[in-house]
């Protein structure tokens, strides 16, 4: 038993995204039927559709251990199955950064990264290229006894040297409280494993749904990648504390530093879980209510947030309502609440960020499509009036129209000159953003920044290091910035050009803003500059090692952000370029039609009439496309409008 409103709201937006891939195929479709298509349009919609099937819905679990962090994730999302996926036991239970995903392209199993891979400074994401560098635990879904042994494996632990579990993070030997965690073999007991994949068939995770369960501030402080990557890029982050502990210290420490502190603080929920700790059978069910509400306040309170985003949960007696169809104990568990704003953040966030980019692509397509079809009426109505201003004249007039239609034609041709020379500079100021923002260009900073920073252990100069590197990257994004102001001028100038010369349709050039990658580049720099300050005026060679391999996640990500970026400025300029080069052609084409018109009622060849009824035949064609065009273009922006969505629909409600 799942909660209806989560289920719903899941089976939306799955229908949601589906028709909307489906109306974009329909246009697809359309443009190949009626001959409308091009290679570089074909490609722009295939990626959207791709996009739209690779869609996946990121919610971040965080707490501190014995939160019950493993049990509100079976209990909110997996208790159909009728048991525990993750394993929820007293004490420390999931050691290690764990994602459940379902992958169809590969068989059900736990993917583990080995913890002595901490002593590399390779991320996360670089060794998710390399399988063999994983150990793959396969598990039969059908039994319930391979799956939780299988399971088990995400809890494992093993004994380490107080020197190894130093290089891996793991480890502070200037921290009194470390020696808690020593043996009395003078060993340290560390997680088996770095990063734990699950690929589960589930209903909610084959619809794109992807799990974190990170385990609390000792897992987020040493792995970078959670910091710079996972917590930012997660479309709802729910951070669990429990109510028999309170707000702690490190609790606070987590919320400020890694979750409320990163800008868009939207999707970012509270549970207070635990709650039936509070179920006294001597206090009457308004004392306890008033106990438990003033728990939630001073949670609030503490974490700066409003009380309405602090959901006093129990998952434990949530997962067993559900498992048993309780209803009464469920109400009483609180965990429809919880699950209910949880789906409204986590989907009317993730849908709004498809429908933007969706709206942004498609919308610029249909306009081309749309203006293409407009030019090409203009043109059929052109040769209408010509010819029929033909009617009743005698030779000389039409020779006269066709001298005129020949001039016509050779002028822009001339032009064409013009339009070629544009696209050689067009070509040159590519090559010149591309050479600010290449990859190879980057990479060149980052290997510069990782010498200077080996060179020098001491503070200043990997601070030096790291700014230098930052202000790099910001010359070249600046750099970026001017040169896509010159294409933009250029492009512009030369549509204005040929609207006023040739009669050519004015297009919006689409804009292009490189406001969020400069938002990213100030967040990653932020996130390090703090990290950094955690650290001594003199590093030690352990604190060395966290800050290398704290930098390495960061200039991945910096990379990532990049790659993106890059493939942003193709499609731009694909965008830009190819509707003028297409309303060129037609331009083109009508002239030779109207010129060919002519020459054919002046030798003869046809009679006028019988050539007015051709043209009149046309405009019927053309009229048919555009409206069919209207037709796909109402329905796909009416699967697009606010109104349509349903996440929008159940925040209204």
């Amino acid at each position: 038993m799942t909660t209806p409103s989560l289920v719903s709201d899941f089976e939306a937006y799955s229908q949601w995204r589906m028709d909307l891939s489906r109306r974009i195929g329909e246009y697809r479709q359309w443009l190949n039927r009626e001959d409308l298509n091009d290679s570089q349009r074909d490609l722009r919609l295939q990626q959207l559709i791709d996009r739209l099937a690779e869609d996946k819905l990121h919610v971040a679990f965080i707490a501190e251990f014995s939160r019950g962090k493993s049990e509100l994730i079976n209990a909110i999302f997996l208790s159909d199955l009728k048991q525990r996926l993750l394993p929820s036991t007293a004490g420390r239970t999931t050691m290690c950064p764990t994602e459940l995903l379902y992958d169809p392209a590969k068989k059900p199993m736990i993917e583990l990264l080995p913890i002595e891979t901490r002593g590399s400074n390779a991320t996360i994401s670089e060794y998710r290229g390399y399988p063999d560098e994983w150990t793959q635990v396969t598990m039969d879904t059908t039994s319930p006894d391979s799956v939780t042994q299988a399971m088990q494996e995400v809890c494992r632990v093993k004994n380490v040297s107080i020197d190894d579990a130093t290089r891996y993070g793991l480890f502070n030997p200037e921290d009194k409280e470390s020696s808690l965690n020593l043996n009395d073999d003078g060993t340290v007991s560390i997680p088996a494993w770095r990063h734990a994949i699950i690929n589960f068939p589930h209903p909610f995770l084959e619809k794109g749904l992807v799990v974190y369960d990170t385990p609390g501030l000792n897992a987020i402080g040493v792995e970078p990648e959670l910091t710079f990557n996972l917590l930012p890029n997660a479309h709802a982050v729910l951070f669990v504390l429990a109510a028999d502990t309170g707000v702690t210290k490190s609790d606070i420490e987590v919320w400020r530093n890694h979750i409320y502190a990163r800008g868009n603080n939207r999707g970012r929920l509270v549970a207070l879980n635990k709650i039936d700790g509070l179920w006294d059978e001597l206090k009457t069910e308004a004392q306890i209510q008033a106990e438990l509400d003033g728990q939630v306040k001073s949670c609030a309170e503490l974490l700066g947030v409003d009380a309405s985003q602090v959901f006093p949960v129990s998952a434990q007696k949530g997962l067993l309502a559900k498992i048993n169809g309780d209803q009464n104990l469920l109400a009483r568990s609180q965990l429809a609440g919880l699950e209910k704003a949880l789906s409204e953040e986590l989907i009317s966030s993730k849908q709004a960020i498809v429908r933007d980019q969706t709206e942004a692509e498609l919308g610029d397509l249909l306009d081309n499509s749309l203006a293409l079809l407009h030019s090409r009426r203009k043109g059929v109505e052109e040769q209408l009036g010509e010819l029929r201003g033909l009617q009743g004249k005698n030779q000389d007039v039409v020779e006269h129209i066709m001298a005129k239609i020949s001039n016509d034609k050779e002028t822009f041709e001339k032009g064409l000159q013009q339009f070629q020379a544009l696209r050689s500079i067009y070509s040159q100021q590519s090559i010149k953003l591309f050479s600010q923002i290449g990859m190879d260009v980057l990479r060149s900073e980052v290997r510069e920044a990782r010498e200077a920073m080996v060179k020098s252990r001491f503070t200043k100069g990997i601070r030096d290091a790291m700014t230098g590197f930052f202000k790099q990257v910001e010359t070249h994004l600046d750099g970026a910035n001017g040169q896509i102001e010159e294409i933009n001028k250029m492009m512009e100038a030369m549509y204005r050009k040929l609207n006023s010369e040739h009669g050519i349709n004015l297009i919006s050039i689409p804009p292009f803003s490189m406001l969020r990658y400069r938002k990213e580049m100030q967040r990653l720099e932020e996130a390090y500059d703090q990290k950094f300050n955690t650290f001594y005026t003199f590093l030690t060679t352990e604190q060395y090692t966290l800050t290398s391999r704290f930098f390495e996640t960061l200039a991945s990500r910096v990379v990532q952000v990049f790659d993106i970026l890059n493939k942003d400025v193709e499609n731009w300029l694909k965008a830009i370029m190819s509707p003028m080069e297409s309303q060129v052609r037609e331009h083109q084409m009508q002239l030779r039609r109207r010129l060919e018109s002519v020459k054919r009622i002046h030798k003869a060849a046809d009679t006028l009439e019988d050539r007015i009824g051709e043209l009149d035949g046309m405009h019927a064609e053309v009229q048919r496309q555009i409206d069919e065009l209207n037709r796909i273009t109402n329905g796909i922006r009416a699967t697009l409008s606010p109104q349509a969505m349903p996440g929008q629909a159940v925040m209204a409600a």
